[in-house]
């Protein structure tokens, strides 16, 4: 089993990972099938099903879709071209991707909203159409998205094609206690494991490149966030407060009256800078997804600016170590909010944040298990319930509380040597359990919880 550190941490576009960059991933896989195949498309079509449909709107789905089959990718996502490209297909009703004929898309009625029933293989289901010059459909494929803007086809899913299927690696560990035996057997840490995992598919020079640049879209994400203020677009009025609170912390620096306890709000605020720009539809990286961006980050950040003995250097080692949390969590149970609720989401974010932390302040393998542990157990039966389908509320602050949980749970675990009551594949195991058991009207539906309790305007 092997998932990248890439595949965890990628580079997109706000506001979600399952609900934005997912569609806009599966439209240009397939233009791709479109540019491969023998047919000469004259329009296109998309229906979204379950999740997708009932948040779409507000996780700027439709939008996402729209421009990924306008030929526009997450990764290399322009913001203002994709500004004005919107407005130019409403009126043309086409699009003109690359390598392909202009095809007449009309957003208003060939991009439909199906709240009927979700596809059975996963509640992010979407269907794309190729039609020709009649209207019938010539090419027609099904795309789940996962979570964490992951997309597979109805048969990849159904092949069980969660991973990648290259060479194989040499520590393929599936589970928490098969990582900590070959870490004990090698005498190599888990971020050792996973960058000898990584180098066999990049140089050592581009796996240090690619990391680089993670941390420092991450950091980039979070500097825009706390320098921006007013208010986030969805129609919820809902204040930036990133900026106005970072701003109150540097003024009260060096005050001998200020609290311990104000630490938190430096990791909180971190946090929701991230959340507030991934919310403003800005570029941000999934870790492992859209809506839980800024706890990783948040706590990179803690370490580096007041821990002392904090090198930037180890930098990679934190992101090396939660992503090897996160795809022991994303094999054997979910990443997905719509699949788990957002135990999967933040829960696993604190999980891989708590991880890297305890292993960039000398933690052995067992202790780094062990805070990965503490911080998924006490997410477990978190719902995902987004007030009016916007990755706003609750989900901002839920990061800043997730980043705070992951730094005492890195903290307790370093106070031990590694034993503990629950393992982490047990505390996996139930999440996946909780998450099959939890109604879908808290599973990233806006049919339940806080997103029916409170007035949307």
């Amino acid at each position: 089993m092997f998932v990248s550190v890439f595949d965890m941490f990628k580079v997109g576009v706000g506001p979600s990972s399952s609900h934005t960059i997912g569609p806009m991933v599966a439209a240009a896989r397939f233009l791709d099938t479109l540019r491969a195949s023998p047919f000469t498309p004259a329009g296109l079509k998309a229906t979204l099903y379950g999740s997708l449909a009932f948040t779409g709107v507000g996780h700027a789905t439709d939008r996402a879709t729209i421009l990924g089959l306008a030929g526009f990718r997450p990764d290399d996502y322009d913001a203002d071209a994709a500004q004005a490209a919107l407005p130019r297909i409403a009126e043309a009703v086409e699009v003109m991707p690359e390598g392909l004929p202009a095809l007449r898309f009309h957003p208003a009625t060939d991009l439909i909203f199906d709240f009927d029933a979700p596809l059975p293989g996963h509640a992010n289901g979407m269907v794309l159409a190729a039609t020709d010059a009649q209207g019938d459909v010539i090419l027609q494929e099904t795309y789940y998205s996962v979570g964490g803007g992951f997309v597979l086809t109805a048969a990849e899913l159904a092949a069980g094609k969660d991973t990648d299927d290259g060479a194989p690696v040499p520590y393929p560990f599936k589970s928490a206690v098969e990582m900590l035996q070959m870490c004990a057997r090698e005498s190599k840490s888990v971020a050792q494991l996973k960058r000898a995992n990584e180098l066999s598919r990049m140089t050592n020079a581009g796996l240090d490149r690619g990391l680089h640049r993670v941390w420092e879209v991450m950091r980039a994400c979070m500097e825009r966030g706390l320098a921006t203020g007013g208010i986030l677009p969805g129609g919820l009025g809902v204040k930036r407060r990133a900026h106005g609170i970072h701003q109150a912390l540097l003024a009260e620096r060096g005050m001998n009256l200020t609290p311990p306890h104000t630490i938190n709000d430096w990791m909180s605020v971190y946090a929701m800078a991230v959340n507030e720009e991934n919310a403003a539809g800005g570029q941000v990286v999934t870790a492992p997804t859209n809506g839980a961006a800024g706890v990783i980050p948040s706590v990179i950040r803690y370490w580096l600016d007041h821990v002392p003995g904090a090198v930037p250097p180890k930098v990679g080692d934190f992101l090396l170590t939660a992503a090897a949390i996160g795809g022991l969590v994303k094999h054997n149970a979910s990443i997905s909010g719509a699949e788990c609720g957002c135990q999967a989401e933040v829960g696993s974010a604190s999980a891989m944040a708590a991880a890297g932390l305890c292993a960039v302040l000398g933690g052995t393998p067992e202790q780094v298990e062990n805070a990965a542990e503490i911080a998924l157990e006490h997410h477990l039966g978190m719902t995902c319930d987004p007030v009016n389908g916007l990755v706003q509320v609750p989900c901002i602050e839920r990061n800043g509380l997730g980043a705070i949980k992951a730094v005492s749970a890195a903290s307790l675990s370093m106070r031990g040597d590694g034993t503990h009551f629950v393992p982490l594949d047990a505390c996996i195991e139930t999440m996946r359990q909780t998450g099959h058991d939890m109604h879908a009207h808290y599973k990233e539906t806006s049919l339940g919880g806080l997103a029916v309790s409170v007035p949307n305007c």
